[in-house]
């Protein structure tokens, strides 16, 4: 197993050049522990501290990118330049443990919570009166599109060797993307193309932050969802669409987001095949693609790199089980690498308390699966 597990540390040059060392990433991960006002605080700083040696790519917790759209209790920030040193030290956990540093910039949209946001209106492409959302005005939208350029600048500052766009799981950009949360008029809504508006502009902001700094070796990913649930909700078309533009765009990598790596289409496509299959054929080598979804073991792991469907294979429950499962590995310690939690090593695990609580009452949307207990993904 060992001799096969070295086709996960070849490394992968992207489009501007930049060395990644190995083909495994860390998931983004929300873990509830930043301090209250977005920056690092030590129970983070200490689930972070030793997570990222062997990694290639280590991609934060899902980072604010302005007030009023808090997601998470404990969701760390990159709003304002009070918080640079912060997101300063987190850079610097990261790379000193050898993974490159991919900041994920993100606003909860109509997911965000009501009792985080300071007061602000919780906002939306369109009015959501069932959770109590506004739709966004055209100033609000043009302030939002400038606050991931702004998140994307204090990244490259801190030190960050790049940042990911969120536009997956439900959030803003995915929100702006699907017919079902988009029921806009005007430019930011109505065909699939108005509808694609704001993340391609958001795409736009971060690639000409970029290009201020002269920072060609700054990594900018996007990660999506690429179904939802609902007459309305986005299929497998709309994905493809959605890769076209984004191939057209000066990104190094696309990131799906999935429970299960081996997930068939619903619709929109054959649905005799996966997404992760579907969607790596439409890339069609164009740039590199990440996989995900439920991958526990060292076998489980390399069956899905062996697909040939992704590049790079991002573990997330897997991190949070094993903190040094990219050590694990390297070295072919397979044995070593653990698929339940157990509730009596709370001090093994280095996970922040909130989460830990989550993980222990068996949270549909937060495993890892305690032992002896079963745990069914949430369907997306």
């Amino acid at each position: 197993m060992k001799e096969k597990l070295t086709a996960l540390f070849q490394p992968y040059t992207l489009n501007n050049g930049v060395e990644i060392p190995n083909r495994l990433a860390v998931a983004p991960m929300t873990h509830f522990a930043s301090n209250s006002d977005g920056t690092l605080s030590e129970q983070e700083q200490r689930f972070l501290s030793n997570r990222a040696e062997n990694i290639g790519l280590f991609i934060t917790a899902a980072t604010l990118v302005a007030d009023g759209g808090k997601a998470f209790v404990g969701q760390p920030e990159a709003i304002h330049e009070s918080q640079l040193d912060s997101l300063t030290r987190t850079a610097n956990l990261l790379k000193a443990q050898g993974a490159k540093a991919i900041l994920q910039i993100h606003h909860g949209g109509d997911k965000s919570i009501p009792a985080l946001l300071n007061g602000k209106d919780m906002v939306a492409p369109s009015e959501n009166a069932e959770v109590g959302a506004r739709s966004l005005t055209e100033d609000e939208i043009l302030a939002l599109i400038d606050a991931f350029g702004n998140a994307a600048d204090l990244a490259l500052r801190a030190g960050f060797d790049g940042v990911e766009i969120h536009g997956a799981n439900g959030y803003l950009l995915q929100q702006f993307y699907s017919a079902q949360t988009n029921r806009r008029t005007d430019a930011w809504g109505g065909s699939q193309e108005k509808r694609m508006a704001f993340p391609m502009a958001v795409i736009d902001k971060v690639t000409a932050v970029r290009q201020r700094h002269n920072r060609p070796d700054f990594i900018i990913g996007y990660r999506f969802s690429p179904e939802e649930p609902g007459e309305n909700g986005l299929t497998m078309a709309d994905t493809f669409a959605l890769i076209d533009a984004l191939v057209e765009k000066p990104l190094q990598y696309l990131h799906i987001s999935l429970w299960d790596f081996y997930k068939q289409a619903r619709r929109g496509a054959d649905t005799n095949m996966t997404r992760m299959q579907l969607v790596h054929e439409r890339i069609g080598g164009k740039l590199p693609l990440i996989g995900v979804g439920n991958l526990l073991t060292a076998e489980q792991i390399l069956n899905a790199y062996n697909t040939g469907w992704a590049a790079f294979i991002a573990l997330g429950k897997a991190v949070m089980l094993n903190p040094t499962i990219g050590t694990l590995l390297a070295e072919g310690r397979v044995d070593e690498i653990v698929s339940e939690l157990n509730p009596t090593q709370a001090d093994h695990y280095g996970i922040p308390d909130m989460l830990w609580e989550m993980c222990i009452k068996g949270s549909p949307w937060l495993p890892p699966p305690v032992v002896g207990q079963e745990w069914k993904p949430v369907d997306l």
